[in-house]
């Protein structure tokens, strides 16, 4: 973005007032943030949770996508992880039955109605996962501490709680909309981008607190901060890597008109599959750990042997959670490609519209040709997002240092809703510039 952009953007009422919206909302999300879910003892119960969060990546990454909503026991803990799920579902669920599939080809109409399905599926989830949640804190505080920090509550206190919080997901997920409806962007991918921002003055202050502690690792500090503008330098020619199919279409002739043949291309993305991959990967990691904790605890001595071993065997600092975690990024990659990207319907449309890829047949060779090319690339961005994805693991092993720690899957998602929201930015300028003319 230029500073002919930021002009035309404070010269035209229209986007500013959008930029409004966009950064009032997100004001209201981190002002919901900090109001926290009636409990006896909130200020213990944040304690608790930010230690607990600080030694496990797993719920330390589900408190990054909620903004620190979920250390400090907040109103909108689940963050918009519920509608992302039901996103999700409502996605697969459209390649399995016919009815769904019809209604993603019907355009606006068919995919309000899919909207309107992940809203309605979004809130039986949030209340699933806000008592597990809430389940799951409780159970790590009697374990950890011997103490209930929830205080032991009654079925109209839970049914509070579980209210509570689902109103506060459903809120956000409102807010989500407004900004996509009324500001630039996509709203939710914002509010996740606006979470993870906000957790670099953290970041910075326990950089500061390591320099001041020890003057002798300013060097790897300084080292540090360089490979991570190289990795932020990766993730933008992974995210914006793509590779041009040519497309030409035959003259066609309408009337007495005779329309000539035009030359294009059909981009195919490096990374289809965006960062899904890698929340399908950490959603699969979680359960052996969070049922080895659970299980840990029983009476039947092999099986709390057992539940032991898991713990320790998919600990998130362990080998094994690392290649386990690589292995699964590749696989999620070549799966959701495939969920998203289907070439024998792209070979479809190309034929009704009389366009072919030069020197390939129209048909069922173009469908054979473009899978084939979609899985080449997709096979260097799986490798590249796998290795970003563990690029965690590889920092703390060379630095011996939980804090120097590259954030590979923050990084895409900031690096994607960024690039995103500034060429919609952009967009919006030029189409305001015409306007006046």
């Amino acid at each position: 973005m230029n500073l002919a952009t930021l002009k035309q953007v404070y010269r035209s009422p229209d986007l500013r007032r959008r930029v409004l919206v966009v950064l009032g909302l997100l004001v209201v999300f981190r002002f919901l943030a900090h109001v926290p879910v009636p409990v006896p003892n909130n200020a213990a119960l944040a304690t608790f949770l930010k230690t607990i969060f600080n030694s496990n990546s797993v719920l330390g990454f589900a408190d990054v996508f909620s903004g620190g909503a979920l250390a400090n026991f907040s109103i909108i803990m689940m963050g918009v992880g519920p509608f992302i799920n039901a996103s999700i579902i409502i996605q697969l669920l459209t390649q399995v039955i016919p009815q769904l599939e019809s209604l993603q080809k019907e355009g606006d109409a068919g995919r309000r109605k899919l909207n309107q399905y992940t809203r309605l599926l979004t809130l039986p989830l949030a209340v699933i996962q806000s008592f597990g949640m809430v389940f799951l804190i409780q159970q790590t505080s009697l374990r950890v501490n011997n103490t209930d920090l929830i205080g032991h509550p009654n079925l109209f206190q839970w049914l509070i709680m579980i209210s509570t919080i689902t109103a506060g997901t459903m809120l956000l997920m409102w807010i989500g909309e407004i900004i996509t409806e009324k500001g630039i962007g996509n709203g939710v991918s914002l509010i996740i981008f606006c979470g993870i921002i906000s957790r670099l003055p953290t970041s910075a202050g326990q950089f500061a607190t390591l320099a001041s502690g020890d003057a002798s690792k300013i060097l790897t500090l300084v080292l540090f901060l360089v490979a991570t503008v190289g990795v932020i330098a990766f993730v933008v020619l992974l995210n914006e890597g793509q590779r041009n199919i040519p497309v030409s279409y035959a003259k066609r002739t309408r009337g007495d008109r005779v329309y000539a043949g035009v030359d294009t291309h059909l981009p195919l993305r490096v990374i289809t599959a965006g960062v899904i991959p890698i929340i399908f990967a950490l959603a699969f990691l979680s359960v052996p750990g969070l049922l080895g904790q659970v299980l840990s605890s029983a009476k039947t001595v092999w099986v709390a042997n057992i539940a032991k071993e898991v713990v320790t065997l998919f600990s998130p600092t362990g080998t094994v959670y690392a290649v386990s975690y690589f292995v699964l990024v590749v696989a999620f990659t070549f799966f959701y490609t495939s969920v998203v990207f289907n070439p024998k319907d792209i070979a479809e449309n190309l034929q009704k519209q009389g366009g072919f890829i030069p020197g390939i047949r129209p048909g069922n060779q173009t469908a054979s040709y473009l899978k084939r090319v979609i899985n080449r690339i997709t096979l260097g961005g799986a490798i590249g997002l796998g290795i970003i994805a563990v690029l965690p693991f590889i920092a703390s092993s060379i630095t011996n240092s939980q804090v120097l720690t590259f954030g590979g899957t923050s990084l895409i998602i900031v690096v994607s809703v960024a690039i995103e929201t500034l060429k919609q930015l952009e967009a919006q300028a030029i189409t305001t510039s015409y306007e006046q003319y």
